[in-house]
């Protein structure tokens, strides 16, 4: 069974972020998801760079990575899914973890990536929670 999808209808029903940015960092897709987890509209996300949402501490490491991804074509994470820390558009920090794939044009040169995003702080601070849990019970 063939069907044909509205591809933008499909990203905005989704619950996690899509986020694309081209060869320059900058975000030319985010999604109504990415709008619910960063705080930024779709409009103060568009053109901007990914340092958007890329904490200070990590832009330095980030944006290496980034460029070398962009001159080689390829990324070392290939099918892993990425649990970082990320920024929120009050300042608050947010766990996230995402996978991400590159994009290339017709040339078969990298002009960009999209990641697929989930929000996961409050798993997070459960599990660290808990892990703390056992550990003052271990240490009785």
């Amino acid at each position: 069974m063939k069907t044909t999808v509205d591809l933008l209808q499909l990203l905005d029903r989704v619950d996690d972020a899509v986020v694309v940015a081209d060869a320059h960092e900058k975000i030319v897709l985010w999604n109504a998801a990415a709008t619910r987890i960063f705080g930024y509209s779709e409009a103060e996300a568009l053109g901007n760079t990914l340092d958007l949402i890329v904490p200070e501490r990590q832009r330095q490491k980030h944006n290496e990575g980034y460029s070398k991804s962009m001159e080689t074509g390829t990324t070392r994470y290939g099918t892993s899914l990425l649990k970082v820390p990320a920024k929120h558009k009050d300042g608050r920090t947010l766990s996230i973890a995402f996978t991400v794939g590159m994009l290339f044009d017709e040339k078969h040169q990298a002009n960009g990536v999209v990641a697929v995003i989930r929000d996961e702080t409050e798993r997070f601070a459960e599990e660290r929670a808990l892990k703390k849990r056992l550990s003052d019970l271990e240490a009785r």
